[in-house]
């Protein structure tokens, strides 16, 4: 007898799974190995920047009161003191028509309000001292970078859960972060089910196909911020699947498993969850690819099994591991982000539940458009290929139009969103 399943909607199943969400633990590694890691703290500003107030261009240093009644007719002559690089330390003052030579990210000089640049004066020497012609009015603060005016001390300057890019460390070098508290990766046990499988270097057999999901779920896992840590492949024999899952349990953070969860008489996943005293949050989902995808609880740690076709196996990972895993790093927005796009091709085939829809966006003048990368279908693997998102068809008796707005989940985006879900 078959077993009879509740369908929910995907909303109502993203948050069963969200409900068992949780942050990770920190380490602290070298700023030199934090790349694309994620923060476990907020940083906040060591120092001001700039440092100090300092020069925006090469040119001198003066006083802006100085130069009042400069004109073309009536220059303003400055004596040259020193000449200032960047790094130096003034050795003195600015005083009343005295000027000081100044390179860009010097430390301007006290007395000093402002920087004429090289273009806008004239130089020349008399009895062995360095003179300038200054011929229009410089303004208070003209090409100076203030002390503090970026950032001053104290302020938060990245929050947790950030994910660090190569402009995050510029700014994580600037502020003396040496080390780096970042979070742990959570280690995502994988098993490919089904006795159907070969491994990648294997000859094909009839009847068998080669074991692609595991190789798939390995990247996104990388992708997302966690360890995959795979675990082979599983028969279908029911003993053995048990004995596999409950000893791979001790050493994962969370367990995914690809294949085994529809209803056919070797699909022997829930069975095994229900075996093992795992609590069964859902097991059917009114979606398409991906309707039988199930997720339990284990004594706090999830055990995802995704669907054994390619497209619904990988739709799955990215709905419900992904954000798991990003609140895991304490990302805000753990979900995939959503947009709004334009249907560059018609979609006649109707549906009655929510489609996610392999998808390429195409940027054109006229706006942003979207079109399916492929053939439509929970086993075809070809459409992965191109696909930077998944066009969400909301179930309906007709189909899509050419032209029509729809909703875009954005698969190689950072960013991502608080919640997608209407």
């Amino acid at each position: 007898m078959l077993e009879k399943r509740t369908p929910l909607k995907i909303g109502q199943a993203v948050t069963k799974v969200m409900d068992y969400a949780f942050g990770g633990t920190m380490e602290l590694v070298s700023i030199d190995q934090c790349d694309q890691r994620f923060l476990a703290e907020d940083i906040v500003a060591t120092h001001d920047v700039p440092l100090f107030t300092r020069s925006g261009y090469d040119g001198y240093a003066i006083r802006s009161f100085d130069t009042v009644e400069a004109s073309a007719a009536q220059p303003i002559v400055l004596k040259v003191l020193e000449v200032l690089g960047a790094g130096m330390v003034p050795a003195a003052d600015i005083s009343p028509f005295l000027a000081t030579r100044i390179m860009t990210g010097a430390m301007l000089p006290p007395g000093a309000d402002a920087v004429i640049m090289l273009e806008a004066i004239s130089e020349f020497e008399k009895a062995g001292e360095r003179y300038i012609c200054i011929k229009r009015p410089v303004k208070e603060g003209e090409n100076i970078s203030f002390q503090g005016e970026e950032v001053k001390k104290g302020e938060l300057i990245l929050q947790k859960g950030t994910r660090i890019n190569p402009g995050i460390k510029a700014v994580l070098a600037t502020f003396g972060y040496a080390s780096v508290k970042v979070t742990k990766k959570p280690k995502i046990g994988i098993f490919a089910t089904g006795s159907e499988l070969l491994d990648v270097d294997e000859p094909l057999q009839r009847g068998k196909i080669r074991n692609s999901n595991s190789h798939m779920i390995i990247s996104q896992a990388k992708r997302v911020g966690a360890e995959p840590v795979y675990l082979g492949m599983l028969p279908d024999q029911l003993d053995t699947c048990i004995e596999a899952i409950s000893q791979a349990l001790t050493k994962v953070d969370f367990l995914l498993t690809t294949g085994g969860v529809s209803v056919g008489d070797f699909d022997y996943m829930p069975v095994v969850y229900s075996q093992i005293g795992a609590n069964i949050l859902f097991n059917k989902i009114k979606m398409r690819p991906g309707s039988v995808t199930t997720v339990a609880d284990y004594q706090g740690k999830l055990l995802f099994g995704l669907s054994g076709n390619p497209s619904a196996c990988f739709v799955g990972f990215e709905l419900f591991v992904r954000p798991v895993v990003r609140s895991w790093h304490y990302s805000p927005k753990p979900h995939l982000k959503k947009i709004t796009a334009i249907l560059d091709r018609e979609i006649a085939k109707s549906n009655p539940l929510t489609r996610f829809v392999r998808s390429k966006l195409i940027y054109r003048d006229n706006g942003l458009f979207v079109a399916p990368t492929g053939l439509d279908k929970s086993n075809v693997v070809m459409t992965l290929v191109d696909a930077d998102s998944f066009i969400m068809l909301p179930g309906k008796e007709q189909g899509f139009r050419e032209a029509e707005p729809v909703d875009v989940l954005l698969l190689d985006n950072n960013e991502g969103s608080q919640w997608p879900w209407d």
